[in-house]
């Protein structure tokens, strides 16, 4: 754990990357987290790694198609992607899910840059009664191309708290402080 952040990691039958959960709390409301995922632009200000973030198509408030390059060290070629997120609000418990998996076929391949076609991305958000909310973050994502497990394991751990630490900054100037 850091910076109250918890990060864990589990092995996946017949994979040799670890799915990866996150979770913390925010202090920020319920509409305000699902505000800033919705914002796909605001993306590349606090998901690690991410070089850029564009809309493909909105297909509703709660719905919508986008286009994700994410940077990696020299020697290692970028990897991008296209996520089709939607927010499923749970009326009876508060509880938010925001399903975002990688979908295949929507954007050309490029040169020099590797596609994830698959990932299981889920974001669980429960309001607490102090006005914050817990997170919860899965990711479970084959990052294709030749990058050792034990190097994408590495980066699935630290990433997270990178996140959600950026996170933490961009509500808290949404806010105002």
């Amino acid at each position: 754990m850091r910076d109250g952040i918890k990060v864990y990691a589990k092995t996946v039958p017949d994979s040799k990357i670890k799915a990866m959960k996150a979770e913390c709390t925010l202090d920020a409301g319920l509409d305000e987290v699902i505000a800033l995922l919705l914002d796909v632009k605001a993306t590349e200000q606090w998901v690690c790694h991410t070089k850029s973030c564009r809309l493909i198509r909105r297909v509703s408030d709660t719905e919508l198609l986008y286009h994700t390059e994410v940077s990696l060290p020299w020697p290692l070629d970028n990897r991008d992607f296209v996520t089709h997120l939607r927010v499923i609000k749970h009326e009876r418990s508060g509880v938010v899910t925001v399903e975002a998996p990688a979908v295949p076929g929507i954007v050309p391949l490029r040169e020099g840059v590797v596609r994830i076609n698959a990932s299981i991305n889920r974001w669980l958000i429960r309001p607490l009664p102090d006005g914050k909310v817990w997170v919860e973050y899965l990711l479970q994502v084959d990052p294709g191309g030749h990058i050792p497990a034990h190097v994408v394991n590495m980066f699935a751990c630290r990433a997270p708290i990178e996140t959600f630490q950026n996170m933490r900054k961009v509500l808290r100037k949404r806010r105002g402080g």
